[in-house]
């Protein structure tokens, strides 16, 4: 049991460190840190429902995630080559277009459930 213990710490600190090298060396991703943070202001600020804020979070982990992926198959194309290639220009090209499916996707989410509670507080 002390065993599994240990891997499962070292797998959380491993876990950490990425999310950390990601912050601290990522600028898109302290974006959608700074966008995140403002959802969840607004969602605080104009009250939406439990399900509301379940979909908001979700969305944000997904976005959060994606943008992790997106990074990890850059850093392991550059591993395999640095040279130009043109599969690794697709794959790294596919791992951003998901990244902005997912941000188009949020974008929605946020009009659906935001836009209105906006408009109807200020008038817009």
């Amino acid at each position: 049991m002390k065993k599994i213990l240990e891997q499962h710490h070292i797998s959380f600190k491993n876990a950490f460190s990425g999310l950390g090298w990601a912050v601290t060396t990522q600028p898109n991703f302290r974006v959608h840190i700074a966008l995140s943070f403002v959802a969840l202001f607004l969602c605080w600020f104009l009250g939406v429902s439990p399900i509301e804020w379940v979909v908001i979070v979700f969305t944000i982990v997904l976005g959060l995630s994606a943008e992790l992926i997106n990074t990890s198959l850059e850093a392991m194309t550059d591993l395999i080559t640095k040279e130009w290639r043109a599969d690794a220009k697709i794959a790294k090209d596919v791992a951003a277009g998901m990244m902005l499916t997912v941000a188009i996707g949020a974008l929605v989410v946020a009009a659906f459930i935001l836009g209105p509670k906006l408009i109807s507080r200020f008038g817009l």
